[in-house]
């Protein structure tokens, strides 16, 4: 609080006061509010009332008092926030605890009634007791698995080092982290403190259901105090520019570097979403999270489920799709099925549960009507979908998809041929039926660099359960060239010994495009696409090839994510080398703005703040030279025209 007076009390050039009403075409305002007075006032103590009042110099406006207003310490009865004119009060509605610093944090939630100048990081703190603590700390957090700046997440402290505290406790004193992910946490008492995130989702400020995204350390933080200079520039207005650089003395806050890498447990609620049937041949059944394959009996059908159906299935089993095979079976009008499944109680633990489902056909029978037969009816194929393209990757797979199941797939059905003196020759590759959905298929191939080849399947050689056949495909395609390919190796430096690694290198979006697993600390690439890439590497610390989060029960924190700062420009027919030494930078200044999704938003509004200020003076500048260019000429006509006193410009 005291740093905001001081800082606004001096240095900055006030260009006008904020008009009372609407804009009238006068200078725009670029200062915030000014704070003229508050009850109580910083850092009083003794304080026995919940209600504060702060004047400020103009009309003013509270943004978002919900998510940009913190209270500390944290309120299980959210106060009442309002702006009145010039005023903002605050009623805190919970009682007020003996001997506590109480901090109000605005942070950039006050703006003025026009423009909407931001009062920056405003405080205000006070006691009930003789002491105001004064210490606080800050820093980021960061999405573990991507870097992400997370916004509008808690960041809390406690006292006790326990680490129960944390699942028992609500903490002691709060921040809330901005669109940037920083946040600060303000009159702490000196101490010993632990520190935690939590996307507190019931407001208890405590971390009691393993859906919340949390983050820890496993560290104790001591918060102090140090002095500390740095060097302000002046900015003149008249001729936009900084004419002077003053030197600042002031109290420098620490740690002020703390960064939290929140995550979202494995653990989901296990419960059965929904039930349908859209189309007589298909039933599904969902479920609101991974699970173990359900038991499942046909109540009305005395086979099992497996002998009239065909399973497509995600791979935590939360989606199942019967695709009904015996047509008899798909013309019941209702369906039966007992489902015997685990559902997570309220205590989180799971629960053996049955259901009877009924899966009700929809559809409506098409009825025949001779007097419209028509002999040139449209047939409607069985549709097959490929992903080869013109000009194919060397190392790509053929990755095959039926619109329905299909009952005689064979692999003499399905021609790949490759083209040598004008001739085809079949070529003899490796087929594999996707593990989770029977309408998929993959064909893995060797393929010739440069070669010519086509993909062949003739008419109504395939089948669906449903009666319907393929039409003849054709499609010809053609390798790609070993010189239209980069490479890239990447030597990796601060690697811990003995971890395992992988590297991706990701596209604009922030999406993994390729992947190679570190090996003798180098992550090598080829048959790269030429493109700008970036990169980040999963410490894999459990060696399953894939990122895992922590777990707060076991005290495991997620595994580590580091982004390579740069970008690596892979050229067609070029081999590249790069170094990465991952401690180079701190985590939260690795990951290039370029794919950071959650940038500043305030970026455009600044810059056309800058643009009209530019206009502005421009405005005045010209003012100015337009009145020196009339008064010159007010005086060249005084003298050729002695006696005509009324010819200059009148005002």
């Amino acid at each position: 609080m005291i740093r905001n007076f001081i800082l606004l009390g001096s240095g900055i050039i006030v260009l006008s006061c904020a008009s009372m009403g609407s804009p009238s075409g006068g200078d725009y305002d670029f200062d915030p509010p000014k704070v003229l007075s508050s009850r109580p006032t910083p850092n009083e103590t003794f304080v026995k009332s919940g209600k504060v009042q702060i004047v400020f110099d103009e009309l003013v406006q509270i943004e978002k008092p919900m998510e940009k207003v913190i209270v500390t310490p944290p309120q299980r009865n959210f106060p009442i926030i309002r702006a009145q004119n010039n005023k903002v009060i605050v009623e805190l509605k919970d009682t007020l605890i003996a001997n506590t610093t109480y901090t109000i944090d605005f942070t950039d939630a006050i703006v003025d009634n026009n423009e909407k100048n931001a009062l920056e990081d405003f405080a205000l703190s006070f006691s009930t007791g003789a002491v105001v603590d004064t210490l606080s700390i800050s820093g980021k957090v960061l999405a573990a698995d991507n870097l992400e700046p997370v916004s509008g997440i808690y960041v809390g402290i406690h006292s006790n080092l326990s680490d129960t505290a944390f699942t028992t406790l609500p903490f002691k004193r709060i921040s809330r982290t901005n669109e940037l992910g920083r946040y600060s946490i303000k009159g702490i008492a000196p101490g010993e403190y632990k520190i935690y995130a939590l996307d507190d989702v019931n407001r208890d400020y405590k971390y009691d259901n393993p859906g919340e995204a949390i983050a820890f350390l496993d560290k104790i933080i001591v918060p102090s105090v140090e002095a500390a200079v740095r060097q302000d520039s002046v900015f003149n207005l008249k001729d936009l520019s900084f004419d002077t650089i003053k030197t600042v003395h002031y109290t420098k806050f620490l740690p002020d570097d703390i960064v939290l890498r929140s995550f979202t447990s494995d653990f989901k609620r296990q419960y059965l979403q929904k039930h349908e049937r859209l189309t007589e041949d298909v039933i599904s059944i969902y479920f609101g999270a991974p699970t173990a394959m359900p038991k499942i009996e046909a109540l009305d059908i005395p086979k099992p489920i497996t002998d009239w159906s065909v399973l497509e299935r995600t791979a935590g089993n939360d989606t199942l799709k019967f695709w009904i095979t015996e047509k008899a079976i798909a013309a019941m009008d209702t369906l039966s099925l007992r489902v015997s499944y685990n559902m997570t109680d309220s205590l989180n633990k799971l629960q053996p549960v049955t259901d009877t489902l009924n899966f009700i056909s929809r559809t409506k029978k098409k009825v025949k009507d001779d007097k419209k037969k028509d002999k040139d009816e449209e047939v409607t194929f069985l549709t097959l979908t490929t992903d080869i393209a013109q000009l194919f990757d060397v190392y790509k797979d053929i990755n095959i998809e039926f619109d329905y199941p299909v009952k005689d797939f064979e692999k003499n059905k399905i021609f790949v041929q490759y083209q040598a003196d004008s001739t085809y020759s079949n070529v003899d590759y490796v087929l594999e039926k996707d593990s989770l959905n029977p309408r998929k298929y993959r064909i893995q191939n060797k393929w010739i660099p440069g070669g010519q080849y086509r993909f062949v399947v003739d008419s109504a050689t395939l089948h669906s359960y449903t009666g319907l056949w393929n039409d003849k495909q054709e499609v010809l395609f053609k390798v790609k060239t070993l010189d239209q390919y980069g490479s890239l190796d990447i030597n990796i430096y601060n690697l811990p010994d003995s971890m395992p690694a992988f590297v991706e290198l990701l596209d604009k979006s922030d999406k993994p495009v390729y992947r190679a697993t570190v090996k003798d600390d180098i992550a090598s690439f080829v048959y790269l696409n030429p493109g700008i890439y970036y990169a980040r590497i999963i410490l894999d610390a459990n060696g399953n090839g894939r990122w895992d989060p922590g777990d707060y029960s076991e005290m495991r924190e997620p595994e580590m994510v580091n982004y390579y700062p740069k970008t690596f420009e892979i050229r067609a027919f070029w081999d590249i080398t790069e170094d990465w030494d991952l401690g180079t930078l701190p985590l939260d200044k690795q990951k290039p703005l370029d794919i950071t999704k959650n940038k500043p938003k305030d970026d455009e509004k600044r810059k056309k703040m800058m643009e009209r200020r530019d206009a502005q003076n421009a405005k005045k500048d010209s003012q100015r030279n337009s009145n020196t260019t009339n008064g010159m000429n007010n005086n060249n006509n005084n003298n050729q025209y002695p006696n005509n006193q009324n010819t200059g410009n009148r005002y």
